[in-house]
């Protein structure tokens, strides 16, 4: 009797347990000069990276040459450790692909190609295994865009690489009508999901009820393999009269909480100009909405996702790889997070 109960109890443990993703972690590097910081870099060597997603440039479309063109592309003022593999990162605006036709679609998967290709060279690397294509797409341009990818793929340059993709929450949600993109492999990316431009004092960078409207009951059955991004950054959305006037990269953790400069609205996130604020292009009465992350944000959205993720190898990434973000989190914070997949 003892060894029944003995052999269940083993059957309980065995099954009760939740199996394990194999999780690799590293960063996006959104920076336009890429520079080999210590702090950084090290970051990269106590999680043990094998890669770095590293954004190429922006495209977009140029009505004075009629062409899509290069946006900001990234400068190499160091190479990237040899320790470390390259995952270029190109971003395409959405609107692009509502008026393009076939033959544009064709010359822009050469063009970004032969880009792609020389910004690696410059970054210090023969090659690279993957390159991630970074589009907002919605249901009137998925068609266009998923040729696009196919054309991609097709690319000499790009023989026995893998494409991804980014995926967004209500990509997931609503996949009967944003459709499943032609790639094995895209990265969902927990962020950016509430209403920036909306006045008020939700946290635009990460709302846990957003996540669980969005994926709760559709993300173990979306159909591609899914890495994941989640966010470390901060930002100070700005709003003029209750309307949204952009986001300033002026403003830090310091100014915010500069009591001659801004007044806090009790204990929210709104904030108060004070005095007019020109170098920042601010003026008195101007409200801040001061988005940040904490450790104890990342640690309830990743285990939120390690219940509704399919158990499987995977990239965990986090969006950015800079100095002044690692400070507000200490290495322990991040295997917190890691070891919740």
């Amino acid at each position: 009797m003892r060894k029944i109960s003995i052999l269940v109890i083993s059957i309980f443990f065995l099954f009760g347990c939740r199996q394990r993703s194999i999780v690799q972690p590293t960063f996006y590097f959104w920076r336009t000069n890429y520079k080999n910081n210590k702090v950084e870099t090290d970051y990269l060597r106590k999680f043990k990276s094998k890669s770095l997603y590293v954004r190429i440039m922006d495209v977009d479309f140029n009505p004075d040459f009629q062409q899509d063109v290069p946006i900001s592309p990234i400068k190499f003022s160091n190479p990237l450790p040899k320790t470390i593999d390259i995952i270029p990162v190109v971003f395409i605006v959405n609107h692009i692909f509502n008026d393009i036709d076939s033959s544009r679609i064709k010359s822009l998967a050469n063009r970004i190609a032969v880009f792609v290709d020389a910004k690696v060279q410059q970054a210090g690397k023969t090659d690279y295994s993957e390159l991630q294509i970074d589009c907002d797409w919605t249901k009137t341009t998925r068609d266009k865009y998923f040729n696009f990818l196919d054309q991609l793929k097709a690319q000499p340059l790009f023989k026995n690489k893998t494409i991804s993709v980014t995926l967004r929450l209500h990509q997931v949600k609503n996949k009967s009508t944003s459709g499943i993109p032609p790639v094995k492999k895209a990265m969902l990316m927990c962020y950016n999901m509430g209403n920036l431009r909306k006045y008020g004092e939700q946290n635009s960078i990460l709302d846990q009820r957003e996540m669980n409207i969005y994926l709760k009951d559709y993300l173990r059955n979306y159909p591609l393999k899914l890495d994941v991004a989640l966010p470390i950054f901060e930002w100070a959305v700005v709003f003029r009269n209750k309307e949204y006037a952009g986001i300033s990269k002026r403003i830090t953790k310091d100014q915010i909480n500069d009591k001659k400069l801004f007044k806090q609205r009790g204990r929210s996130i709104l904030y108060d100009l004070l005095i007019d604020y020109p170098a920042a292009g601010l003026k008195r009465g101007d409200v801040i909405r001061w988005e940040e992350i904490s450790a104890g944000d990342l640690f309830t959205t990743s285990n939120f996702l390690s219940r509704y993720l399919k158990p499987e190898e995977r990239n965990l990434v986090f969006y950015h790889l800079d100095t002044d973000l690692l400070k507000h989190f200490t290495h322990e914070d991040f295997q917190k997070v890691i070891a919740n997949f």
